[in-house]
C-alpha cells in the first residue's frame, strides 16, 4: 500500500497534524520514506507542538515531544503531557515520547520538545543517552539546556512562535496547573 503522504506533495501544518495525532506504529502508512527523510528540524518542532496543542485542548499542560531516528529520519516515539488527563504526576511530553518509543537504544536520537525540560525529564534524557535535544519554548521556561550540554547531550534551540503562545496562554489561564507540573501539588497555594 502506497503511504498517503510522500514528497510529490507539499509538506503543510494539515498534514503534520496528521503525523501528530496518529499513533505511531501506524506512521508508515501515512508517510513514505522519501518525505521522512526531508523533514527539517521545524518539521519535528512543529509535530512537538501539535502534540502540545493536543494536551492543551484535553485541558493538560501544552507539552509535546517527539523522538527521531537520527540515521533515517523515522519518528520512533511521540506523545504529550498528560498530568491532568490520567492523573499522571510525571507523565511529561518528554516522558511519554519515551515511554512511546519503549526500549530501544537512544544514542542515535534527537528528541524534539515543545518547551524547556524540567529537572526530572533532563535527567531521563542524559540517562537514556540521547544524542541531541531540540528545544521550541525557552521563553516560557528554561534552565537545563546547560546542565544537558554538561553531560554531553548536543542541545539546540528552535523556538517555534504557536508552541510559545499556547504555553503562555496556558500559564495565564490555568498558573496552578502550571505550578503542579513544575513542582507538584505541594507548591499551589491552598485557597
Amino acid at each position: 500500500m502506497e503511504p498517503l503522504l510522500n514528497k510529490a506533495e507539499p509538506l503543510n501544518d494539515a498534514g503534520l497534524r496528521a503525523i501528530a495525532h496518529m499513533p505511531t506504529g501506524s506512521l508508515r502508512t501515512l508517510i513514505s520514506d522519501t518525505l521522512c527523510k526531508s523533514f527539517a528540524d521545524a518539521d519535528f518542532m512543529r509535530v512537538a507542538v501539535f502534540l502540545a496543542e493536543k494536551s492543551y485542548d484535553e485541558g493538560g499542560c501544552p507539552i509535546g515531544a517527539v523522538i527521531v531516528d537520527n540515521r533515517t529520519g523515522w519518528i520512533l516515539g511521540k506523545g504529550h503531557n498528560t498530568l491532568v488527563q490520567e492523573n499522571h504526576p510525571y507523565n511529561h511530553g518528554e516522558t511519554s515520547a519515551i515511554r512511546d518509543a519503549g526500549r530501544i537504544d537512544f544514542s542515535q536520537t534527537t528528541l524534539y520538545t515543545s518547551l524547556s525540560p524540567c529537572d526530572v525529564c533532563a535527567t531521563l534524557l542524559y540517562m537514556r543517552g540521547f544524542s541531541r535535544v531540540v528545544v521550541g519554548d525557552v521563553t516560557n521556561a528554561s534552565g537545563n539546556e546547560e546542565w544537558l550540554r554538561q553531560k554531553g547531550l548536543r542541545v539546540d534551540t528552535l523556538e517555534d512562535s504557536h508552541g510559545i503562545e499556547l504555553y503562555a496562554r496556558f500559564r495565564r489561564e490555568k498558573p496552578e496547573q502550571d505550578l503542579e507540573d513544575w513542582k507538584g501539588l505541594s507548591s499551589v497555594p491552598k485557597n
